[in-house]
């Protein structure tokens, strides 16, 4: 059985540190989804505390009360970390989720319905079939949500890990208990870019309409969220500075993640440093950070912020950079990541389809979980095949494998597939400079 690494010190944790108005818009507008029966995304940079938002929901009564009021009496949220099922089969997924659901209750001190779902779930497992386990998972479902009138919400965290594993059956079995439910099941997906950015839409079809175009950005900034957290570590190494706090607020943006580091840092020192952003910028821990954020952003959009002078957060390229807070009139707004990034000095990376992982690297770095399963086949083939040029027919083949639905593909379909990959891999999509158009004969990949 898979274990699920939740325990009972994370409710103590996240009530006693975080009060009922934490992360208080992007929470509201989630649970606003929630009562209308949707499913909704959570996006962000990383360390902006997408996953500290579905905790909250699981283990923060006091937040669920500020929202909810008596209705959180009603509203179970079940917290799964999906990066705990990387590379498992969809078995282990669904026994995941029933183990999950049944901890949660259990964390709730729902005794009398953590029974009964461990009592589906014990009978499931003497067969260890998929089938069977979804039979189990259904069964949990009609119990809490037709018989005890309690709408569930399913907290995904991590899913782009588990992404490139994501079968459109995994969809189908959320519709089935979406529709079994009703307007009583939720699932909260928290992800770093929109998920048809990382699954093709052919996947998500039967789950389509419940979830996209339902998205809740965490902006880099959350006014209400720095005080108290820093508090805390003043509180624990008994020291505080409000001067250094504001700078570090500053230079930070109030990113999380970022400002909980810098002032760690700089309250572990003897002195306080003259020149905190040099200071700073030496860190390694921060600099890791300002890395994975670096990281995070597309190859157009790092090409867009370089250029400062050509920062336009109004066009169509940078739109969600303006959504998720890195951008505000025009302004890169983690004054330290606009330093770390004007003094840093990219080499040209080369693209390499490693044989034996089955994986893409730029470079060293993994690029293969930021591509959809259409868009890997179609990289993995094209760098396979560099410098030849490979016409429609190969190319429909390399993506579809499956003869049955390599019938009816247009060239629309295929065309759709070749812009989405330039837009993860090109400096400028527009003017690619490495999957090249050559007009009646295909593409081809060039260094």
């Amino acid at each position: 059985m898979i274990e699920n690494l939740t325990s009972l010190d994370e409710t103590k944790y996240f009530e006693s540190l975080y009060p009922p108005h934490s992360l208080q818009d992007e929470i509201a507008k989630t649970i606003w989804y929630i009562k209308k029966g949707a499913s909704a995304q959570i996006l962000g940079l990383p360390g902006v505390g997408k996953s500290r938002l579905l905790r909250l929901l699981a283990y923060n009564k006091k937040v669920r009360e500020f929202h909810l009021k008596q209705e959180q009496e009603n509203y179970h949220f079940v917290y799964m970390d999906f990066s705990e099922i990387r590379n498992r089969p969809l078995a282990d997924v669904t026994k995941f989720m029933l183990v999950s659901l049944a901890y949660s209750l259990s964390e709730r001190k729902m005794d009398k319905e953590s029974e009964k779902i461990n009592t589906f779930l014990k009978d499931a497992l003497e067969y260890n079939d998929e089938l069977i386990l979804f039979q189990a998972l259904k069964k949990s479902i009609d119990f809490l949500a037709l018989e005890k009138e309690i709408s569930l919400v399913f907290l995904i965290d991590r899913f782009e890990q588990y992404a490139q594993d994501a079968s459109e059956q995994f969809f189908v079995n959320l519709k089935i208990l979406r529709n079994r439910a009703k307007y009583k099941f939720s699932c909260i997906f928290a992800l770093s870019r929109p998920i048809d950015m990382l699954i093709d839409i052919s996947t998500l079809t039967e789950f389509y309409e419940f979830l996209i175009g339902n998205s809740v950005f965490m902006k880099v900034s959350h006014p209400t969220e720095p005080d108290f957290r820093l508090t805390y570590i003043e509180e624990i190494v008994q020291k505080k500075d409000e001067k250094v706090k504001d700078e570090i607020f500053h230079l930070t943006g109030g990113h999380g993640k970022l400002s909980k580091i810098a002032y760690e840092a700089i309250l572990s020192e003897d002195k306080i440093p003259e020149h905190l952003s040099e200071y700073l910028l030496k860190n390694r821990q921060i600099r890791g950070a300002l890395y994975e954020i670096w990281q995070y952003l597309l190859p157009h959009e790092k090409e867009h912020l370089k250029k400062k002078v050509d920062i336009d957060d109004s066009c169509d390229e940078l739109k969600f950079l303006t959504h998720v807070g890195l951008l505000k009139n025009n302004t890169i707004t983690i004054p330290l990541f606009a330093e770390y990034i004007s003094n840093l000095k990219e080499e040209t990376e080369k693209f390499i389809f490693d044989e034996q992982r089955n994986e893409i690297f730029k470079g060293s770095t993994n690029i293969s979980d930021t591509l959809t399963p259409s868009e890997f086949r179609l990289f993995r083939y094209l760098l396979q095949n560099k410098g030849i040029t490979c016409d429609k027919d190969s190319l429909i083949t390399a993506i579809w494998k499956d003869t049955q639905t390599q019938e009816g593909v247009t060239d629309q379909a295929l065309d759709q597939i070749v812009y989405r990959l330039r837009k993860k891999i090109e400096s400028d999509p527009n003017n690619p400079q490495h999957i090249i158009t050559i007009k009646g004969k295909g593409i081809k990949f060039a260094e």
